[in-house]
């Protein structure tokens, strides 16, 4: 089955589920009617059951109980710790940091930028962990051990006892000297970087462009003059960089500018040999075959008009001649044809005479007639002049033909040398574009070599003039006080981790401390009405109370001792607290609502010596003193401890009445001051079937005379968890009490010693918690320390005294 059950620790009680195997309902049911039983006994009807609390209240008595219980491992473990930091401040020497502030990014002159061959850097926070990494890398830390000799002191520091050790045993174990001497080199200087490096530290301000550089040692001023050589070194550092990049850029720059002009000089003679080659020449700027082209294209055209104006003036010529017959008497058509052509000063001439022939003969022809000699000589004449005219144009026609000829001849002449130079130049145009090509590289070869040697002479300039990218804006200073240890702040850590150690040593002290403390946790864990708490009864007083025992009365009368002083403490301190927890005990058992009769009671316990046969030697003392018949039997058959202290001298017992080897009477011993009558064991050999003949029939009619002689019947059983003696003894006894040591039973051995006995389970009526130590109860159950308060007792007469 499934228990519910509420696991308590120091008295809070925390819920958890233990599974339990199979067993019926009526388990359960019975676990419920107990538990609410017990809760009407116990007149707490209202409200939740015990260990239910809610609020702030609970942790609050839960931390007040923890400290209670634990403040001796809390103060204890806050002191070792604390003395453990005064010895750790003691034994550590101090440690001082100097810290060093640098600028990256330090303004330069204009001409300066300019002239840099490098390219400047620009200090983005990518940039800025790169010169952290510098800042932080082997070559500077190497600068520094060199430069203030630093490797003697750092190796006193990198060399712990146990790495010496190590170092022995491979020497003796393995390897050759020369071996060993070369590892022991590099491993030393190994080390003696790593010490350095992790006393060095560098980080960015903020977000700026500042890098704080910080360096611990055991000696202040030493500190500052370690902190600003890294500092110095950095920016050496820097500017070594700078100047070799510059000086290689340099070197470079020089082979460059030769090889651009070896390169430069090389192109342009390629282009005259290619112009060579070609024949390609140039005046002003245009080559010369593209300007005789040009010049032919102009004397073409002039050529060509002029052409054209001979043939013109000859076919006017030739025009006049058509017009004009050789035999003609007039000369009209030769004056209108060619008036604005015919410019010649003898055509003008003869034109004059014959104009005025014209005249006379029309005067002459009027006046004499125009058969009149004078008029026919003036006709001769006018035939003459026009003779001597057509003459004169037939002759400047021929001389137009002649200037035609001569005029077309010449422009055939310049058409063909056009033709040549057309088809020169095309030619030469294919060769002009290789020799472009040739001129452009020619060109930028000039250009870059111009380019790299303004470049060259600016980075030469600047080679001596360097500046660093980053400057020191705040040197380190002597540090007045050490950085580490703080001892204020290692006091608090130890104190504090003292304590959270001691509660934590607590908590597990509490976690590992499975047994029952409290009646809440009994009652959670079980499910079971707590009926008592009975406090341990303290080894001085069981002393001095043996000491005024009355000597027992003879034994051949069968009388009770009363020797064993815890077995008759209730008798003799009726006003302790203990006496009280058992009257609580009798009233638990006498108000159970559970059975109709509880004459049968049967004590058990989980384990040995958790004190039930004292709890039932009490018990039926309280009751035989309170008038009634009562009978204690000792049914502990394989352990009779009972027997042994309240009948030591006894010869025949429980077992020889069942066996009828003697009757009840004869067994049965007496105290006549309480009215207790005790049936014991006598045990003379060993019994290996005690279950067995607790289930016999004779027990059996043995108890049912008990019940009806005896107002009450308390029987001492056996332990759970070593025997199942008490399983056998379910159909004997009316209810259970379960007796629980406080402190010492472990919550799971009970729990698991009732899981294995269901039928005791189902018929029990309570739970008795045993040898209880109230004070320190009181530090597991504080909310109800008023409860357990000796002033209450005391003001009621209970003492235990």
């Amino acid at each position: 089955m499934k228990w519910p059950v509420r696991i308590s620790l120091a008295g809070f009680d925390f819920a958890g589920i233990l599974d339990r195997g199979a067993t019926t309902d009526c388990g359960k049911d019975r676990m419920l009617q107990n538990t609410d039983r017990s809760r009407t006994a116990l007149g707490n009807t209202d409200g939740p059951p015990p260990g239910g609390a809610t609020g702030i209240g609970p942790l609050v008595n839960l931390a007040r109980g923890f400290l209670r219980r634990q403040y001796a491992v809390v103060i204890f473990s806050a002191v070792l710790a604390l003395a453990a930091g005064l010895i750790y401040l003691r034994v550590t020497p101090p440690t001082y940091t100097a810290q060093v502030r640098i600028l990256l990014g330090n303004q330069k002159a204009q001409f300066i930028q300019q002239q840099s061959v490098v390219a400047e850097p620009s200090f983005d926070p990518r940039e800025i962990e790169t010169q952290l990494q510098i800042l932080r890398s082997k070559a500077v830390a190497t600068d520094v051990i060199e430069k203030l000799n630093l490797a003697a002191d750092l190796t006193k520091n990198t060399d712990s006892p146990l790495t010496s050790v190590v170092r022995r045993l491979r020497k003796w174990f393995g390897g050759t000297p020369e071996t060993d001497e070369s590892e022991s080199q590099a491993r030393q200087a190994g080390d003696i970087m790593t010490a350095f490096q992790e006393r060095l530290t560098a980080a960015r301000v903020n977000l700026s462009n500042v890098i704080e550089l910080t360096f611990s040692w055991n000696d202040a001023a030493r500190a500052a003059q370690i902190a600003n050589a890294i500092a110095d070194a950095y920016i050496a550092d820097q500017l070594n960089a700078k100047f070799e990049a510059n000086r290689t850029a340099t070197l470079w720059l020089q082979q460059r500018i030769k090889a651009l002009g070896d390169q430069a000089e090389t192109a342009e003679r390629a282009v005259n040999a290619y112009r060579s080659q070609n024949n390609i020449v140039s005046t002003e700027g245009k080559p010369i075959d593209e300007q005789q082209v040009t010049q032919l294209n102009s004397r073409i055209v002039a050529a060509r008009a002029q052409t054209g104006e001979l043939l013109a003036r000859l076919n006017r010529y030739e025009s006049i001649l058509k017009d004009n017959p050789a035999k003609g008497d007039s000369i009209g058509t030769l004056d209108a044809s060619g008036s604005d052509a015919l410019a010649s000063p003898i055509i003008n001439s003869l034109r004059q005479q014959y104009l005025e022939l014209v005249r006379r003969e029309s005067e002459w022809s009027a006046r004499f007639g125009k058969d009149h000699l004078s008029v026919v000589n003036l006709r001769a004449r006018m035939r003459e002049i026009r003779a001597s005219v057509l003459d004169e144009v037939r002759r400047l026609a021929e001389t137009s033909r002649s200037d035609y000829e001569v005029a077309k001849q010449r422009q055939q002449d310049l058409e063909k040398q056009l033709s040549e130079a057309v088809s020169l130049s095309r030619a030469t145009n294919s060769a002009e574009v290789t020799l472009r090509e040739l001129e452009s590289r020619a060109k930028g070869y000039r250009t870059l070599y111009d380019t790299f040697l303004q470049r060259y002479m600016g980075s030469a300039q600047q080679e001596s003039f360097p500046i660093s990218d980053a400057r020191v804006i705040y040197p380190a200073s002597i540090p007045q006080s050490k950085s580490k240890p703080k001892t204020t702040i290692i006091l608090a850590i130890a104190l504090f981790g003292g304590f959270g150690l001691g509660v934590g040593l607590g908590l597990l002290r509490e976690t590992m401390d499975r047994v029952f403390r409290t009646p809440d946790q009994l009652e959670t864990a079980l499910r079971l009405p707590c009926l008592s708490v009975v406090p341990l009864l303290q080894a001085a007083r069981l002393r001095k109370l043996k000491a005024s025992l009355l000597p027992d009365r003879e034994t051949g009368r069968r009388t009770v001792s009363t020797h064993s002083p815890l077995h008759w403490a209730v008798m003799n301190m009726p006003l302790s607290r203990f006496a009280e927890a058992i009257r609580s005990i009798k009233l638990g058992i006498d108000l159970n609502p559970t059975q109709t009769t509880n004459k049968v009671i049967g004590i058990t316990s989980s384990l040995p010596h958790e004190g039930k046969s004292t709890i039932a030697a009490s018990l039926a003392q309280l009751i035989g003193q309170g008038g009634k018949s009562v009978i204690l039997v000792d049914c502990d058959l394989r352990n009779p401890s009972l027997s042994k202290a309240l009948a030591p001298d006894a010869s025949a017992g429980l077992l020889e009445v069942i066996f009828e080897k003697c009757s009840l009477e004869e067994a049965i011993w007496q105290e006549p001051k309480t009215n207790l009558a005790f049936l014991p064991v006598v045990k003379n050999r060993p019994l290996l079937h005690s279950s067995e003949l607790l289930a016999t029939e004779h027990m059996r009619k043995l108890f049912a005379h008990l019940r009806t002689t005896y107002d009450y019947v308390i029987v001492d059983l056996p332990p759970l968890t070593p025997i199942v003696d008490v399983r056998a003894t379910a159909t004997l006894v009316d209810c259970f009490m379960l007796v629980v040591e406080w402190g010492k039973t472990k919550i799971d051995v009970v729990q698991h010693a009732l899981h294995t006995a269901p039928n005791v389970y189902e018929n029990l009526i309570g739970v008795v918690l045993n040898k209880t130590d109230i004070r320190s109860m009181l530090q597991y159950d504080s909310h109800r320390s008023d409860y357990y308060s000796d002033d209450h007792y005391v003001h009621y007469g209970l003492t235990d005294s």
